[in-house]
Order: C-alpha cells, then structure tokens, then sequence
C-alpha cells in the first residue's frame, strides 16, 4: 500500500482544486456567440487600375470589428499592394517584439492574370487575419485601424 501524505491527499480532494476540474457544459450562446473581442479582416474585390503609364491593382479592406479603440464597428477601404508593404514595414518598427508575417512575393511577370491577382489577394487577406488576430497590434498599433478604416488615409500622413 502506497502511503500519501495528508497534505497531498487534502489538496487534492479540496473543493478548489475539484471545481478547477469539473468542467460545466457549455451554453449555446457560449458556443455559438459572438466573441466578447473580435476584428475580422476580408480582402476581397481586387479592381485594375490604369492610370495611363501607371496601372495597379486594388483590394477592398472589409472590416468588421467590436473592439472600442477602433472607430467604426464595420467599415471598407481600398488599398493596394505598396500601402500593405507599408504597413508591414510600420508594424515591424512599431511593435519590436511581435513576428509580423510575411507578404506575398512581388511579381514581375504576368502580374495581371486573373490567376496572379486572386494568389496575391489570399495572400494579402492570410496577412491581414494574422496581424488582426494579434492582441498586440489590434490595440497597440497607432497605425492599424487608419489602415483599416480611414478611407482619407494615406502613408504620406504617417
């Protein structure tokens, strides 16, 4: 017979520790709700832009959100690549200690097929679901929500 010292055995069948345990089924609204903090990012509806000489193409920034530093609760801009490129430079000068994930790679080549936009569009949208998931950067960054919501922005300003 193993011998248990009292201080573990009490420990361990103490009503703290058993509650900490038990866990209680959760309610629909618990599963299904919505979150108490969230900030949805969609990049969607890339448009050519051709401006003579200079031809680009936008995507449209949906932005959902409940977050109070933010000033709309649901909001749409249209950004093109260089103003994500800016972004992610800000970001990584602004926030030292968080991984700013990567871009997709510029293109050179057919850059507007069809296909090459809708890759370079996941792409963007993958990038901006992380950086809006990250607690950090959803309320530390002075940048993210102009970027966001701000359809007068402009990187000039910053």
């Amino acid at each position: 017979m193993e011998a248990t010292s009292p201080l573990v055995r009490s420990s361990v069948n103490s009503p703290l520790v058993r509650a900490h345990y038990e866990q209680r089924e959760q309610t629909m609204e618990e599963r299904y709700g919505q979150p108490e903090n969230f900030l949805e990012v969609e990049v969607t509806n890339p448009q050519l832009k051709d401006t003579g000489r200079n031809k680009y193409v936008d995507y449209e920034l949906i932005c959902r959100t409940n977050l109070p530093i933010f000033k709309a609760k649901e909001s749409s801009v249209r950004r093109r690549y260089s103003d994500f490129e800016w972004l992610k430079d800000t970001l990584e000068r602004e926030n030292s200690r968080v991984n700013i994930p990567s871009l997709p790679g510029k293109v050179f080549t057919n850059r507007f097929s069809d296909e090459v936009i809708e890759n370079r569009r996941r792409g963007l949208e993958r990038f901006m679901q992380i950086v809006a998931g990250h607690p950090l950067l959803q309320t530390g960054s002075k940048v993210l929500g102009p970027f966001l919501q701000d359809p007068n922005w402009s990187k000039e300003h910053y």
